[in-house]
């Protein structure tokens, strides 16, 4: 779902009431575990966290007007989105986050190659999510994209 949002905070104030809630505790969680050098903005009509221009000037190589993503957040249909980069970039990073959900949580995670999807809000790991995270600096995410994804689009 596309939500006519220039800030964050007006993007949560369009989110149906059952979700507001825990969609502003996951952003909490993300600005509060994200390592120093990420910056909160609106990018392809959610909440993202990004590298901005200021760290690493060449922005996204699909556009590098962008600034490089890494997390972002969204209210889909019929789930909250968790997009990270890094488990796309690393599949290292992936099994952990496999692992540690379903060591926590009982069950396999619902999750794309960079998105994690929560059906339930309930059902959302905060603690581990908030660890996911914390895991990646600015400048690790730029030296992994530019080795794993960068390269590769040619």
């Amino acid at each position: 779902m596309k939500y006519d949002a220039n800030t964050v905070e007006a993007y949560i104030e369009m989110l149906p009431s059952d979700r507001q809630v825990s969609f502003q505790r996951l952003r909490e969680i993300v600005k509060t575990k994200l390592p120093p050098g990420f910056e909160e903005t609106m990018a392809y009509g959610m909440p993202a966290y990004v590298v901005p221009h200021e760290i690493y000037p060449p922005g996204y190589h699909c556009n590098p007007q962008e600034a490089l993503p890494f997390i972002s957040l969204a209210n889909q249909k019929n789930f909250i989105a968790f997009y990270h980069m890094g488990i796309y970039a690393l599949p290292k990073l992936s099994q952990w986050f496999q692992s540690e959900y379903r060591a926590l949580c009982g069950k396999k995670a619902d999750m794309g190659k960079s998105c994690i999807r929560f059906r339930k809000t309930a059902e959302i790991p905060f603690d581990l999510m908030g660890r996911l995270a914390a895991k990646m600096s600015p400048l690790e995410w730029i030296r992994i994209y530019e080795k794993e994804i960068k390269k590769n689009a040619g």
